[in-house]
């Protein structure tokens, strides 16, 4: 997962547009502005969520609102942002979205000096 401010992502997507600067052969991973912005993303309830996705494997959004007893329509929201960042996987079965857990445990370092930190996921 590449940890980068919403400047340094655009200036990146400029440089590449304008010929400057080959595309990251990152380019598909994830991307999030900071590990506090992390952070913030996996509270104890979405920590809960993800840990029904990955025990229960529903199959269906519908089936984990059910589980995780939670409205839908809220629960679709939390999920867009969980799958932006690459912790889940909205896969599309028949007419159906289902949820994936889609990695194990995430690494995170830190540089107290600097901006380079880095999150790493097995």
């Amino acid at each position: 997962m590449k940890i980068q401010s919403v400047k340094e992502f655009e200036a990146e997507l400029r440089a590449v547009a304008r010929g400057e600067k080959a595309a990251p052969r990152d380019a598909a991973e994830p991307s999030i502005e900071s590990v506090e912005a992390l952070m913030r993303l996996l509270t104890a309830d979405n920590r809960r969520l993800m840990k029904i996705i990955r025990d229960k494997k529903p199959q269906s959004v519908a089936e984990l609102a059910r589980l995780a007893h939670r409205a839908e329509p809220n629960l679709l929201r939390t999920l867009a942002k969980l799958e932006a960042v690459g912790l889940v996987e909205l896969r599309s079965v028949e007419r159906r979205k289902v949820p994936v857990a889609i990695m194990g445990k995430l690494h995170v370092e830190i540089d107290p000096y600097g901006t380079t930190d880095r999150v790493k996921m097995s």
